[in-house]
């Protein structure tokens, strides 16, 4: 029995802790998008092209000998007026239109397709990848965990508990639930609307260029990255709940975890249609998702 419990161990705990570590990233994505829908009513399409941009500029200013854990706070700190003026200048012209879902869709969607060819033009198509900031492993139970990727799960948990009580237990936080539930009200009342607008939209980007640089020492770099992994983060907010910080963080841990531990089993192939399984059996029966709106957390 003993032999079996620690083969079982050196099988899956490698497996839990990649997982984990991916959930973290996952979750930063998807609270971003998640914050943005539940209070903009906006799907941004070009998420992943955020993303993709923190990735980039960690490996431009990694390159110009800047340490890793000052691109850590320069990254989101530059993605975020970006993220404002997309938000005032772009998004707010179609906002108030009759069609404004499907002219947003369009409308991130093609400023996504205008960001890829931009990576690909300053920064080419080859692939690259940033030195890990923290090396060597550390051993729990006979098992050599990565010590980076136990600093993502510390870091990451650290940031999402953050994100959790600014919206939630702070007057700011007060203030974009308000709007999310009645905007004209807080309107009337003297809440700046569309400031708001913009600082949770940029919010939402910076956390998505935050995931880059913490996923860039991990994955290749590369043009194409904010597609291939906005289709996970659009998941995980479908999975959990538009709208809901609580449905997102449950949501990627869940689905990050079955996608790693599937990987022992089926092909990596296969892992995709697993997930987007699982979301079609969640709409089946909950077509709001596990947890819907901010009013559930």
């Amino acid at each position: 029995m003993t032999a079996l419990f620690d083969s079982l161990q050196f099988i899956y705990a490698p497996q839990i802790i990649n997982g984990l570590s991916i959930g973290v990233a996952v979750i930063l994505m998807a609270l971003g998008l998640t914050i943005i829908f539940g209070l903009l009513d906006v799907i941004n399409m070009s998420h992943g092209e955020f993303y993709a941009a923190g990735a980039y500029l960690s490996v431009t200013l990694l390159g110009l000998d800047l340490s890793f854990w000052l691109v850590l706070v320069l990254v989101p700190v530059i993605l975020f007026p970006a993220g404002f003026l997309i938000e005032r200048y772009l998004i707010q012209r179609v906002f108030h239109h009759r069609d404004r879902h499907i002219l947003t869709l369009l409308l991130t969607f093609g400023l996504a397709i205008v960001l890829e060819d931009a990576y690909r033009l300053v920064w080419g198509a080859n692939p690259m990848r940033p030195e890990t900031p923290i090396s060597g492993a550390t051993e729990f139970l006979g098992i050599y965990f990565p010590q980076y990727r136990l600093f993502l799960m510390a870091f990451g948990s650290l940031l999402i508990l953050g994100v959790w009580w600014v919206v939630y237990k702070t007057p700011a936080g007060a203030i974009v639930r308000a709007a999310a539930y009645d905007r004209d009200m807080s309107a009337s009342l003297g809440v700046p609307v569309k400031a708001v607008y913009a600082l949770t939209f940029a919010f939402g980007v910076a956390l998505a260029g935050l995931a880059g640089v913490l996923l860039a020492p991990i994955y290749s770099v590369f043009p194409t990255m904010g597609k291939d992994f906005i289709l996970l983060a659009f998941t995980v907010v479908i999975v959990g709940g538009l709208g809901s910080i609580k449905g997102a963080v449950i949501a990627a841990l869940l689905l990050t975890q079955l996608q790693s531990i599937s990987s022992l089993f089926i092909s990596p192939v296969w892992s995709d249609p697993l997930v987007f399984g699982v979301m079609v059996l969640v709409l089946m029966f909950r077509p709001a998702g596990l947890f819907g709106g901010f009013k559930n957390g």
